[in-house]
């Protein structure tokens, strides 16, 4: 059996309870593209940030409820999902406008294989996000 995707691009989902926080980075720092904010308490989310990133959607989900945070420390800090990437055109600009928001940075520029520039930074909620300088 293969996955048989009937879209391209995937579907990211962020569990937050920094909705504003979270959107504002996303939204306004990134620049990904806002589709809208859903209610739906029926399944436990009081807010749904819709947004995204060409072809994949990111939602940044705010349960009714308060639930326990997860693990951070990016790469190391546990196993699971510990961080996303972006391959972007603008990495210069990308990693400036991080900094300039007061994102934390956990790496600025590295080489992290030969010809292959990776920045990462932390997300409001510690989520690590990376980006691959990828000029296309």
């Amino acid at each position: 059996m293969a996955l048989q995707p009937t879209k391209e691009g995937f579907d990211l989902g962020i569990v937050t309870s920094n909705g504003d926080e979270m959107l504002a980075f996303y939204r306004d720092v990134l620049g990904l593209e806002f589709e809208a904010t859903l209610n739906m308490e029926q399944v436990g989310i009081a807010q749904m940030h819709r947004l995204w990133a060409d072809k994949s959607l990111l939602k940044l989900v705010v349960p009714v409820a308060d639930v326990p945070t997860g693990a951070t420390g990016g790469i190391t800090g546990a196993t699971g999902l510990r961080y996303f990437t972006f391959n972007v055109g603008n990495f210069e600009e990308v990693m400036t406008a991080c900094e300039d928001a007061g994102a934390n940075i956990i790496w600025r520029r590295l080489e992290a294989r030969p010809g292959v520039v990776v920045g990462m930074v932390e997300d409001p909620d510690g989520n690590w996000v990376e980006f691959i300088d990828n000029p296309g």
